[in-house]
């Protein structure tokens, strides 16, 4: 059974790694690709090394792998919002700079 729950959130994760590719080569701008592929990062990733939770380990290690979804959930869209708000400002910005 947890073999079952391990492969459901691994190929959870690939799919959604997989949609977040997707969205890089279809969408129009810099800031939608980078929406898709900042969300899609994310829970992929999560879900990848959450389903690594279910395979049969020391605990250390399972703790090492809830410190890197944690550290992973803090900072991919903490520096996806630098990113974007960084060429919002240099590129879309200068007639309305609205953002402070």
């Amino acid at each position: 059974m947890t073999y079952f729950l391990a492969s459901v959130f691994l190929l959870s994760g690939l799919f959604f790694f997989l949609a977040g590719t997707v969205g890089l080569i279809r969408f129009p701008d810099v800031l939608t690709r980078m929406h898709a592929t900042t969300k899609c990062d994310t829970l992929g990733a999560g879900l990848v090394l959450v389903g690594l939770l279910f395979y049969p380990g020391n605990t250390y290690l399972r703790l090492k792998l809830v410190l890197v979804i944690a550290f992973l959930w803090l900072t991919n869209p903490t520096a996806a919002h630098y990113m974007a708000r960084a060429v919002y400002r240099t590129t879309e910005g200068e007639q309305d700079a609205s953002i402070d």
